[in-house]
Formats: C-alpha cells, structure tokens, sequence
C-alpha cells in the first residue's frame, strides 16, 4: 500500500465517538479544516454513533490530545493499516482463475471470491455479451481521464416504450465491494436468468407472457470512476484511495470526489474546496468527464427510467435523496416504503441490519451527490445510495470472504425493486 500521505507509515484508524453536539462540531470543524490530514472513512454525524478516521503517524498525539480535550471518546481500531492490508492480501491474493456458474458451466473471469482489476471485469463484460448477444450488449460511453473505458451495460431483448433501471458502481475507488456487486447483477440478470422462476410467475400474474427482460430494460455501469480502480490495485497504487486521478491545477494534489461533483445544490455542504481532501468538489459542478459521462448516458434514457441504483461502502444504509437538506422529497412515502420492503428481504437471507432515511437526517448533510441529481434533475423517481457491508470492522478492506453473502442479501433486495418496475411497467 503507497500511504495517502506519501513519506509516512503506520496510518492508524481510530474509532470515535462524540457525546454531544458540541464535540459533534469539533469533528466537523476538523474534517472541513484539516482534511489534508484526516481521512474521515465515515463522516461526522449524529451523536453517539462511532465513526472511522484515518491518521498519519506524525498527527497522532495531536489527534489524541484534541480527542481527549473535547471529550470525545477514542480507541485505536486499526494500529497500522499497511500491515493489516499487506496480511489480507497475502492471505487471500487476488486472482484470475476459472469459475463456474450455479448451473454448472465453466466461465473464466469472475468468481466473486476475490477482488478484481478492470481488465478482468472488462473481459468478463465481453465474454457474457457474446454468449448472450440477444440479451446484453456492451458500449464503451465515454473515456475517463487516463484514457480507461468507461462501459455501460444494456440488458433487454429490445423494444420501446420500457421502462428502466440504472445501475452503477465504482465511483470511490476505494470500495471493491460496489463493482463486485454490480457486476454480480449482471451476471444474475444475464446468465442465471433461468433460476428466477418467481419472476415468470409475477409476469404471469400480469397476464403478461413475455420475459422479465422485455418488461423493462437495465442500463448498468459497473465502474464509474475507472482510473482510481485502477490505482487502488496498482504495486505503486493507493489501496484507500477515493477519488479519480486527474490532476489539480495549481495544486500538487490529485483527484476530485465524483460523488461531490453533481450540478444539483452543488456545493451546499458536506464537500470540500481543499484540492487535497477525500470530499474535494473541484470548484464546479460537472468539471470531471467521468461525472459528465454519467449525467450524458443518463439523460439519454431519463424519460424511461424509474430507477436510480449507486452501490458505495461502508455503513449498511439504504439511502433517499435528499442529502444536501433535511428537508424530504415529495414522495418520500413511496421511497421508503419500497426501500422497507426491499430491505426486509435483504435482512431475511442472513440477518443482516440496514438503516433507512435520507442522507442528512440519519447520517450528515453533503451535496453534488449523483442520486439527489438523478431525482432532482433528470426526473427519476426513484433514487436510492446504497451503503453495503459493513458496519467498520473491516470498512474497506471486507474480507474477500464475505463478497457472496454480501451479494446473495443484496439481490433479494433488487429482486424487490425488479418487481415493483413490473408493476409500474403494466
């Protein structure tokens, strides 16, 4: 792992907890003053809820003299990051191997034990599109800024006049588990279509005798933020990096939070204007081309899309706009109602516990986000951010181990989504 702050080792993440209000500002005013310095993996809040933060060594007694001060409660929770990274890597190397689909045939690329690079999601993008050329096609929508493809997804067997689902994932570099999930989509959709009985017999009770697919159609990006991927795999790389990789003018600083970088309240709140923070926003709206490629591909198909899906990490919270206010959106009745339910069944495949709420009200207000853009902008009615596994004990380095369960709780929950777009569809 190359540190965040290149000349420095034994990055420790400490686990914090503010009691009040008061102390809760005390790690605003530092995140918004210092995050050259701190990297907050999860962000200030609410009171009395732990969040993650990352610190070099040499601010380590400053840090813990601020926390003591303020009255913050503190552990270390991570002693040394590049240690514990270098161990999971040994432990479980990320690989290129064959794998097997639940039918039984062989496929190479993806096994969704291990974590992988680009070019293996790539080859396993073209390999399930010749297979199943009436089903899935692949475009390459756009260039990232180190020249990386950035691919959109089409599954459908064609047609007007239907409605869609957007999916997308990858905008942080940093969270491996968003295009591991994203691409397992995909691969449900696609290969295991055939295993779905349930969604025949909902079509059926539609009167309808067409597949799920010809019902609605999914356009899905599996990696948003391509050059970032990349580094965060690289020997020379930075496994927690966030941000794409173009460089700052004026600044000897690199990389602009895409996720920051939305013309919709952009820049009220919850960003940054310090080239070097993890929440930089770039000074304006749209200034990065992978952002822009997003909000084109989208705008394209807004008028039949019902649904908004990004995939991130860490923090198990399924999330409605708005997130730059407290206020709500007018049919948050119907978001989170659909969110509920989807999450029920998430929560039945192996207990696993998500929050549900808006952004601001059960975690903490930022802007320029792409859900509060998709809603707010291009007119989808249905936007939700998705935090997936897990709650910090492992934050962005989840075990590779846990890729499956992840995904298999995770689908029951887009099945949910699938079925109400049927609904909507008839």
């Amino acid at each position: 792992m190359k540190a965040i702050f290149p000349g420095s080792k034994r990055y420790q993440v400490f686990e914090v907890n503010a009691k009040d209000k008061v102390s809760l500002e005390v790690l605003a005013k530092l995140q918004n003053e210092r995050s050259d310095v701190y990297d907050f993996w999860t962000e200030p809040r609410i009171a009395n809820r732990p969040m993650d933060i990352m610190v070099p060594p040499a601010f380590t007694a400053n840090f813990v003299e601020l926390m003591q001060t303020s009255d913050i409660d503190y552990k270390v929770k991570i002693a040394d990051v590049e240690r514990m990274m270098e161990a999971k890597r040994k432990a479980k190397p990320v690989i290129h191997g064959e794998s097997g689909t639940r039918s039984g045939a062989p496929r190479v690329s993806l096994n969704w034990e291990s974590y992988f690079d680009l070019p293996v999601i790539e080859e396993f993008l073209a390999e399930l599109a010749t297979k199943h050329p009436n089903l899935m096609t692949t475009s390459v929508v756009g260039q990232s800024y180190e020249g990386n493809n950035m691919n959109l997804v089409k599954i459908s067997t064609g047609g007007s006049g239907k409605k869609a689902i957007f999916i997308d994932g990858g905008f942080h570099a940093r969270e491996w588990i968003s295009p591991s999930f994203v691409t397992w989509v995909i691969r449900e959709l696609v290969e295991n279509y055939a295993t779905h009985p349930q969604y025949a017999d909902n079509i059926d009770w539609w009167n309808s005798k067409i597949g799920l697919l010809q019902m609605y159609r999914y356009k899905i990006m599996p990696v948003v933020n391509p050059d970032g991927y990349r580094y965060t795999f690289a020997v020379n790389g930075d496994r927690l990096w966030r941000k794409n990789r173009r460089p700052i003018v004026g600044s000897d600083c690199i990389g602009t939070d895409l996720n920051r970088n939305f013309d919709f309240h952009w820049d009220e709140g919850g960003s940054s204007d310090w080239p070097c923070a993890p929440i930089y926003n770039c000074g304006t709206a749209f200034s990065e081309i992978e952002s822009r490629v997003v909000r084109d591909t989208i705008l394209g198909i807004a008028n039949q899309t019902v649904v908004y899906l990004t995939f991130h990490s860490y923090g198990q919270y399924w999330l409605t706009p708005w997130a730059y206010t407290t206020n709500l959106p007018s049919n948050y009745d119907q978001l989170y109602n659909l969110a509920v339910r989807a999450v029920d069944k998430l929560t039945a495949v192996n207990g696993t516990q998500y929050t549900i709420g808006s952004p601001t009200n059960v975690l903490y207000l930022h802007s320029g986000l792409s859900a509060d853009w998709a809603m707010g902008v291009a007119g989808i009615p249905y936007a939700y951010i998705i935090e997936m596994r897990d709650t910090g004990k492992h934050a962005f380095e989840l075990p590779p181990d846990q890729i499956i369960p992840n995904n298999l709780e995770m689908w029951e929950a887009i099945k949910v989504i699938a079925e109400d777009v049927i609904a909507m569809a008839v």
